[in-house]
């Protein structure tokens, strides 16, 4: 079964999100010859706060 993990800034819609687990699924199940059922998104939206670029955070 693969499991995807991502990370996000904060602040994408429900479709975007949506949008993005449906496409990885897709990918995954095909470059690895898989049920589509088989594979697990998961996404974690990060607080622009707690994500730093350049020694700051992204605000």
């Amino acid at each position: 079964m693969p499991i995807i993990q991502v990370q996000v800034i904060e602040g994408r819609t429900d479709e975007q999100l949506s949008n993005l687990m449906d496409r990885l699924t897709v990918a995954a199940a095909e470059s690895l010859d898989v049920k589509k059922e088989q594979v697990r998104v998961l996404i974690q939206e990060i607080p622009n706060k707690h994500w730093g670029v350049g020694g700051k955070p992204k605000r």
